[in-house]
């Protein structure tokens, strides 16, 4: 079953406000991340409080680095029912996870941010891994 949409549009928003591409579909996940070139930061956005206290946030600082990816996406959990499951195929061999933030480079994945590493971390703390990450392969 999925969420309302009145409840997720204010969520969808605080992501594509920044420039986020919102990917509703499997197809549009595929036709992103099978293009194998740049870099490719997805976010699989979901309505609870670890989402919005931290992942969310982390995210939204993330655009504003000086080594960036390409492109920064999202699909929603809860939503984007059929887009949510390719983008996890993409994020193999980590399990399901909402929030979740994975990073690809040239179609393949780099970098993954599960569940258990939002939850407890602040939002400051989630930019400075991807920061990291970014610097590495940006």
């Amino acid at each position: 079953m999925n969420y309302p949409e009145e409840m997720c549009a204010p969520m969808r928003e605080d992501l594509t406000s920044v420039g986020f591409v919102e990917l509703k579909t499997a197809e549009a996940v595929s036709d992103l991340l099978d293009k194998k070139e740049g870099t490719v930061l997805v976010m699989v956005n979901s309505v609870c409080g670890c989402a919005a206290g931290n992942a969310r946030p982390a995210v939204k600082m993330t655009t504003q680095f000086d080594k960036k990816v390409d492109t920064f996406a999202t699909v929603f959990a809860g939503q984007d029912i059929g887009a949510v499951a390719k983008a996890r195929e993409y994020m193999a061999p980590f399990p399901p996870s909402s929030p979740a933030i994975a990073v690809f480079k040239d179609g393949k994945l780099v970098h993954c941010i599960e569940r258990h590493h939002i939850e407890g971390r602040s939002a400051e703390m989630i930019a400075d891994n991807l920061k990291d990450c970014f610097d590495n392969i940006c």
